[in-house]
């Protein structure tokens, strides 16, 4: 088993503390306890999978530059530019690329680039021997996988290309709020399921979606889909 791991979220939680008081600051300030965290909680990941595969070689991501999305429109993850980040996000960035010789990403977002290893690997070694180590909802467009670690969803995904035809089509409607990305705001999973509920091809899913960017957005629906189609899709290529 080839271990691709995702390791944006990893780092930014290895940046804060337990807080024992609401005041205290909820940041490290010693990197050497970003790094201890971060560590730790990488080998637990590694460690738990062993347990269950034979791990052949584990290939780290994080970081990027260069965004193409946000030249798409303003208002891709616009909602972040009040976020405060963590003091130590930068260095143990450079610290997790020094020491796990991790791949970054340029023009694209890491998720892009992880998917792009799973494509290639999955079309060359089977899905079955290629597992992408995540807490992002974004992978489960791809029929792969997929281990999420965090501790309230701990779960091994393995989903079928029906379930990622579907996941990816919902998000469509879903929309993203993390990344500010929502063309249909009130509309959800369950409508989404209801909505879809006679497609089972790429086509059928097209086609039914598409009649609904032209029911809200008309003479727009064109470019309001495409917009969407192309901030959602992870690039595998």
């Amino acid at each position: 088993m080839i271990l691709l791991i995702d390791a944006d979220s990893l780092i930014f939680a290895s940046c804060y503390r337990h807080k024992e008081n609401p005041d205290d600051n909820p940041h490290f300030e010693n990197i050497e306890d970003s790094i201890a965290k971060f560590d730790e909680q990488f080998m637990k990941i590694v460690n738990d999978l062993e347990e269950l595969y034979d791990i052949e070689k584990v290939i780290t991501f994080n970081g990027s530059k260069g965004n193409f999305r946000k030249l798409m429109t303003k208002k891709y993850k616009a909602n972040r530019k009040k976020q405060i980040l963590p003091p130590l996000l930068h260095p143990m960035h450079q610290y997790v690329k020094d020491t796990y010789d991790s791949k970054f990403a340029f023009g694209i977002e890491t998720d892009d680039l992880v998917a792009r290893y799973w494509y290639n690997i999955s079309k060359d070694f089977g899905r079955q021997n290629v597992m992408i180590v995540s807490i992002d909802k974004d992978y489960k467009q791809f029929p792969c996988l997929m281990y999420n670690y965090h501790w309230k969803h701990k779960e091994i995904l393995d989903i079928s290309d029906e379930q990622a035809l579907f996941n990816f089509y919902s998000q469509m409607i879903e929309g993203d709020t993390a990344d500010n990305v929502n063309y249909f705001k009130g509309k959800g999973k369950a409508f989404a399921k209801k909505y879809f509920v006679d497609c089972n091809t790429k086509y059928k899913y097209t086609k039914k979606l598409y009649e609904l960017f032209k029911e809200k957005y008309k003479g727009k629906a064109r470019q309001k889909y495409t917009e969407c189609y192309n901030l959602l899709k992870l690039r595998t290529e």
